[in-house]
């Protein structure tokens, strides 16, 4: 008898796939709901964004490396922020000790963004900031930036993550309660709508649920959950669905399981589209288009043998885009070790580009479309996700089902299941469980010199001095006030953050007002 075979949600795979009777009844490219793609030409017509996450020590360092991604041929920018400026920390805070820089690039205040972005013309690329909790406040100080830079604000592209709910989940990066949380992400679509309309005020993110152990159905649910909450919470707040709409966007994450990740993309569309037309009402074919980014499998790369990695992210990043993605980041083969080398990102980069210009899979929309197994594949998922999307709602919602844990334990069964799949070798992973016997390369690790914590906070230090206390302290006073109304708040923290105030402090202001969240068990 054959071995059963299965996805990593459980879905069973036939030996053969043959003929369904509705595969001539899928709709074309660019056409509700979008199975196929959220474009008749896609990549015919334009590739996806190439973007490779960069960003550590100092805005200086960072700057550097953002000038050589351009210059070999990145087309667009993402920032990774150190825990501190996640966490809504200036790099002097007792708490940051040892972490200013370690992760991503520290940010504290309006100085650190210029130099972030010292000759890059903002209003010539586009910028994908991965940050939650301070997402409004590194937002504005990009705004700032490019203003200061002569850009009209309607010229700057990009998308902060903005996706508060999925820290809660799987990830830890919060500050505030979910509920006050929420707010300052309604608020936030507002304020871009009004000042910054071609900015994407969120990406809903399934990528950190997946690296936590969600399988491809939960990580479809529980996002496209998040995203209902989202929806709801700014339908609440006054706003209309086809106003903001537009501008969310979704960020997946790239995982091994090539022709199930292939599917998980076809069906998060389509669920996307149904729920947005016939639960919000949403009339604009762009409210309901689901656009995205994908970032490879973080979790999928080993310390064993690391040069496997390449090839991991290479089947990844093909399958995000036969999937139909708007923007990619391959991740560097070393990053089981340490931060991406100059030399490991680089790498990442051509693989993107080998997969755009060599493999011949941008030639047509959707090459894997009608195929026998991903059709059936791409229902099977769907229908996966749409039980587990019915019990959050039944809970009340993504906030609530956050609250009672019941998502994370859910993420946390799933990877308890997988990790005894790969001890008892159920689950191959080359060179950590199976072919281990390879001789391993010596691989260089980019090392962060302790001393740019240091230089970190002196600049730091030299910014609160030249600054007026007096304005900066009665603005920051502000944003408190308007914390404990209903104001936007974007407003108040510009005017905080031009006058000098730090990440820390209007992060703090806030705080005095909505407390700060405390997981329970």
């Amino acid at each position: 008898m054959a071995e059963t075979r299965r996805t990593t949600s459980g879905i069973e795979v036939e030996t053969v796939y043959t003929g369904r009777a509705d595969t001539d009844a899928i709709s074309a490219p660019g056409e509700y709901p979008y199975t196929r793609g959220i474009h008749a030409g896609m990549y015919r017509d334009r590739l996806w964004t190439m973007r490779q996450y960069a960003g550590y020590g100092t805005a200086d360092e960072t700057n550097r490396r953002f000038h050589d991604l351009l210059e070999a041929g990145q087309t667009g920018l993402s920032v990774a922020f150190d825990l501190p400026t996640q966490m809504g920390l200036d790099s002097d805070a007792p708490l940051a000790a040892g972490e200013v820089g370690k992760v991503g690039v520290a940010i504290d205040s309006l100085d650190d963004m210029r130099r972030l972005f010292a000759g890059i013309p903002l209003a010539e690329v586009s910028t994908s900031m991965t940050i939650n909790a301070t997402a409004a406040i590194l937002l504005l100080l990009y705004q700032l930036v490019g203003e200061e830079q002569g850009a009209d604000p309607t010229s700057l592209r990009g998308t902060v993550q903005n996706d508060i709910l999925k820290e809660y989940v799987a990830r830890g990066t919060y500050i505030y309660p979910p509920r006050p949380s929420m707010r300052l992400i309604t608020d936030l679509f507002a304020y871009a709508d009004a000042e910054l309309p071609n900015w994407n005020t969120i990406s809903i993110s399934g990528y950190h649920m997946r690296e936590a152990g969600a399988t491809a159905a939960q990580e479809l649910a529980f996002t496209i959950a998040n995203g209902i909450a989202y929806v709801d919470a700014a339908i609440g707040a006054g706003l209309d669905v086809d106003r903001f709409a537009p501008r969310l966007s979704f960020f997946w994450n790239g995982h091994n399981d090539f022709f199930e990740e292939i599917a998980k993309f076809r069906a998060a569309r389509r669920m996307w589209a149904r729920h947005m037309r016939d639960d919000f009402g949403a009339g604009d074919p762009r409210s309901q288009m689901m656009r995205f980014h994908t970032q490879t499998a973080g979790s999928t790369l080993t310390a064993q043998q690391p040069l496997n990695n390449i090839v991991r992210t290479t089947i990844q990043g093909l399958a995000a885009v036969l999937g139909g993605t708007q923007s990619l980041h391959t991740n560097a083969y070393d990053e089981a070790l340490g931060l991406p080398t100059d030399e490991s990102a680089l790498v990442a980069l051509r693989t993107q580009q080998v997969i755009a210009y060599e493999s011949g899979v941008t030639s047509t929309v959707d090459p894997l479309g009608g195929s026998y197994y991903v059709e059936a594949l791409t229902d099977a998922i769907e229908s996966r996700a749409e039980e587990l999307l019915s019990k959050v709602i039944q809970m009340g919602g993504a906030v609530t089902a956050i609250e009672e844990g019941w998502m994370q334990a859910q993420i946390e069964e799933s990877a308890y299941q997988e990790a005894v799949r790969q001890s008892s070798g159920e689950s191959v992973v080359v060179g950590v469980n199976r072919f281990t016997g390879a001789e391993v390369p010596d691989v260089p690790v980019l090392e962060i010199d302790p001393s740019l914590e240091a230089d970190q906070k002196r600049r730091l230090d030299d910014w609160r001095t030249g600054r007026d206390e007096t304005l900066v302290t009665k603005l920051v006073d502000e944003v408190g006030g308007a914390a404990v109304g209903s104001d936007n708040l974007l407003y108040p923290m510009r005017e905080a953050l031009a006058s000098g105030a730090t990440v820390g402090e209007v992060s703090a202001a806030l705080a005095r007002v909505f407390g700060r969240y405390r997981a329970t068990g």
